[in-house]
């Protein structure tokens, strides 16, 4: 199937898969129905970003799953490249988890409503004040038992590369006191970069690392644990076709054959 008729299944497939588990979703919550692990808003979830996955050809294989600890909740703390980052992780890894997303999603109809009754936190990065507030609300929860992913560039790259790390899930993680995953979602940029509607399938590949105990640190340790994470993710980065977007554009010599840049 070429890109094209890729693209337009895709396009087709996501607003009925949304609406048949984002409206399940919120008429849970509207009954009552109570958040359990396996259940509805679990299954919706994962149900959900299988569907996407499927429709957009795309296959996602786990390095490293293994070392994830079973026995109590964890902080995922991943790159941003796509928009198949989301799906990716929210389709294949198994357990409850919940996303730390920004507050515009909030405004996407029916998934934002639906993602608020499953349990996913929308964080407002332009006001410090309530940011720290629902950072505060999820490190309770995860310490409740709750696993939840973070993405540490808090948007997607448009260039495929790594961006600035922001301070804040490694501040959420030392508050709740639970063990840091460091993932590296790969191949993702190539499917849906940033601004662009084409699909281009490809397989993707989640990379895990050993977790970091985060048990006994404080709000100062904040940039060291976000240092050591950042250079675990370029480790992982670094084993990946996704380092090809890290080498130095390509210029024009004068006689007009391309060098590399120095």
């Amino acid at each position: 199937m070429t890109s094209l008729f890729r693209s337009i299944a895709y396009y087709i497939t996501i607003p009925l898969v949304t609406a048949f588990w984002a409206g399940a979703v919120v008429i849970a919550a509207l009954v009552g129905i109570r958040h359990r692990t396996g259940g509805i808003y679990d299954r919706a979830a994962r149900n959900w970003a299988k569907s996407q996955l499927k429709a957009a050809g795309t296959t996602v294989t786990h390095v490293g799953f293994e070392r994830v600890p079973r026995d109590r909740p964890v902080v995922y703390i991943s790159n941003h490249q796509s928009w198949f980052d989301i799906i990716a992780l929210a389709g294949t890894i198994p357990g409850t988890l919940r996303f730390v997303a920004k507050k515009e999603m909030q405004k996407i109809p029916l998934l934002g409503r639906a993602m608020k009754a499953a349990g996913h936190i929308y964080i407002d990065r332009q006001n410090r004040t309530k940011a720290i507030e629902s950072y505060e609300e999820v490190a309770g929860w995860i310490r409740d038992g709750l696993s939840t992913v973070v993405f540490a560039e808090g948007t997607r790259s448009r260039t495929g590369r790594l961006l600035p790390f922001k301070k804040g899930p490694f501040v959420l993680a030392i508050a709740a006191q639970v063990p840091v995953v460091p993932c590296y979602c790969a191949g993702t940029f190539g499917i849906l970069p940033k601004a662009s509607l084409l699909l281009r399938p490809r397989p993707i590949t989640i990379m895990f690392a050993d977790p970091i105990d985060t048990a006994g640190m404080d709000y100062e340790d904040r940039h060291a644990l976000m240092e050591r994470v950042r250079g675990i993710i370029e480790g992982m980065r670094a084993q990946t076709g996704d380092a090809e977007f890290d080498r130095p554009p390509e210029v024009l010599s004068p006689a007009g054959t391309e060098q590399p840049s120095r």
